[in-house]
């Protein structure tokens, strides 16, 4: 019988979360059996949401989240042994899964499902937790379906050095626009400006937000990807054009911050009606059936050389807290990942 360990969450975050606020158990996994497939995880996401969903499950709660591994055991034709899958088994070395037994209700047990490894023609089988996985298809979908972008558009991204943010404004980039990204940190602003092909790339944390947009979108912003919310969203939306798009994506900004004390920022609506904007939050769910035609485009892009890809990764499963919580903190450039 195969020994197994995971993480288990056994109190809602306070603040940022704490080492305590997990456990490590170490358990015997069930028997192969009919249907089922034995998956070694060989990679871990750790994602925003991660944070942001807490304090709606039950607790305590086994921690949830994107993996890539390979198939050790097999009684499922679909998945023989060797074949790398993904799931969102969460942070544990090893799971037995049934994929016929699937409930697809709520937005967790929607990706409660393993599907095999996109084709990813020669790179990093890491990628299928990234940019050719949940983050890439947030970036495509959230971006091109709601904002709609139009060539020469100005669209503005917060999050910017993140998984997501990095490769909207890519995308954007691809479609022709004009692209500003905000970020926290001099390093990433060089960064999205020289590697990446942002047209401009601001520090939140230096600059006066309102008044480097009129600089740097002097006739308004077309479209919006949001990622992070707080007053930097409400400064960027009084700037936007007559029937601006918003796509909002998350509010990481807030995540740490006490639910019945949430920051204060100004108040968006004069700008939504005068600008008569249209603002779209999303759950990159809503089109899981989909998620593949997303995974080919955006492969494609990054074997042409016109989407970089880059990932910050923490050895050891033992450090995922670590990759965690760092990745809460900014720490990371593009997709923070964990190779077990």
């Amino acid at each position: 019988m195969t020994k197994a360990r995971k993480y288990v969450v056994n109190k809602f975050f306070e603040g940022v979360p704490k080492r305590e606020d997990f456990d490590i158990v170490e358990y015997d996994l069930p028997p192969v059996g009919n249907g089922d497939i034995l998956v070694k995880t060989e990679w871990i996401s750790v994602d925003p949401y991660q944070r942001a969903y807490n304090s709606h499950q039950k607790l305590p709660y086994d921690t949830f989240g994107f993996q890539v591994g390979v198939v050790e055991d097999s009684k499922n034709p679909k998945f023989p042994v060797g074949t790398r899958v993904v799931s969102h088994k969460g942070w544990c070395d090893y799971y037995v899964f049934n994929n016929t037994n699937n409930s697809g209700d709520g937005f967790l047990n929607t990706f409660d499902r393993v599907y095999k490894l996109p084709n990813l023609k020669g790179l990093s089988h890491s990628l299928g937790i990234g940019a050719v996985g949940m983050p890439g298809a947030t970036a495509y979908f959230g971006f091109l379906d709601i904002c709609k972008p139009k060539p020469g558009e100005t669209v503005v991204v917060t999050g910017a050095a993140g998984a997501v943010g990095s490769l909207v404004g890519q995308i954007a980039k691809i479609k022709g626009c004009t692209v500003i990204g905000f970020a926290g940190s001099d390093d990433k602003v060089k960064w999205l400006e020289e590697e990446l092909g942002f047209d401009k790339a601001l520090n939140y944390k230096t600059v006066d937000v309102s008044l480097a947009l009129k600089e740097s979108a002097p006739n308004g912003i077309d479209c919006y990807y949001d990622n992070v919310g707080g007053e930097i969203s409400s400064q960027i939306m009084s700037q936007m054009n007559d029937f601006g798009r918003v796509a909002i994506c998350g509010s990481i900004s807030s995540y740490n911050e006490n639910l019945n004390n949430s920051p204060k920022a100004s108040i968006i609506q004069p700008s939504v009606v005068f600008k008569q904007l249209k603002i779209e939050g999303f759950i990159v769910s809503r089109w899981l059936e989909h998620w593949s035609e997303a995974f080919s485009n955006l492969t494609e892009w990054i074997l042409s050389g016109k989407l970089k890809v880059r990932e910050h990764t923490t050895e050891g499963f033992d450090n995922i807290y670590d990759a965690f919580v760092g990745m809460l903190a900014g720490e990371n450039y593009g997709k923070a990942v964990v190779k077990v």
